[in-house]
């Protein structure tokens, strides 16, 4: 199942509750976010890089949302349309206070805790120094994803560390395919210079060359809850 899917047997559609949030119902915007809170909450902390501003974004995005309902013409998912919101909204903080701070991410949710080629979970104890080098990378992970271009950071996050597909990712961004395609394409290879310390030959505990691994694993460490 794709992650706009929506599971069967859960109540009203997500077009249903929109609808019914434009002709007045006062209860179903409501519902129709808590249905996807935890999934835009993680894209609007992975896109903005620390809680705060990913809270003010999600805000942002909602409000908009909230208030453009009645614009919403169906072209695509009700979920691909609030995740382009939400985007977009957090994009906008970005652009605007030109800063990116990189901070620990918060946990995104066990079951997702295999999606994206960034994105792992493990119940293993691990030995203190093993920790101590997982910390260190996910601090120059974190670092570098908070160097490359917001439009680049938003093409990532939603395909390699939120599982999109390119095609679904091209809808939310609301744009083309082979424009996410670059824009990932561009940011993978900006990640890669960034984190040159970590290439082979640059880190001792890697993994010997050949076929290109995706960068370090980023392992949550809390955060403020979802507003």
């Amino acid at each position: 199942m794709s992650p706009a899917d929506e599971p069967p047997d859960r109540g009203p559609s997500d077009a249903a509750l929109l609808a019914a949030h434009v002709a007045g119902d006062p209860a179903a915007f409501g519902v129709l976010f808590g249905r996807h809170r935890d999934r835009l909450w993680a894209v609007a902390l992975r896109t903005t890089g620390n809680p705060e501003d990913a809270a003010d974004g999600l805000q942002d995005g909602m409000v908009a949302a909230y208030r453009r309902a009645a614009s919403f013409r169906g072209e695509a998912m009700v979920t691909t349309w609030l995740h382009r919101v939400v985007v977009n909204a957090c994009l906008d903080r970005l652009r605007a206070q030109k800063v990116r701070r990189a901070e620990p991410l918060p946990d995104d949710h066990e079951e997702r805790g295999g999606r994206g080629s960034l994105v792992s979970a493990t119940t293993d104890v691990e030995d203190p120094a093993d920790l101590s080098v997982r910390a260190e990378r996910r601090r120059l992970v974190l670092d570098a994803l908070g160097r490359i271009p917001a439009e680049q950071r938003a093409a990532l996050v939603l395909v390699d560390m939120e599982g999109y597909s390119v095609l679904e990712a091209a809808a939310i961004l609301d744009c083309a395919v082979g424009t996410v395609k670059s824009r990932c394409s561009r940011g993978r290879t900006r990640l890669a210079d960034l984190l040159g310390v970590l290439a082979p030959g640059g880190d001792p505990d890697h993994d010997p060359p050949g076929n290109p691994l995706p960068p370090p694993s980023v392992r949550p460490q809390g955060s403020r809850a979802p507003p």
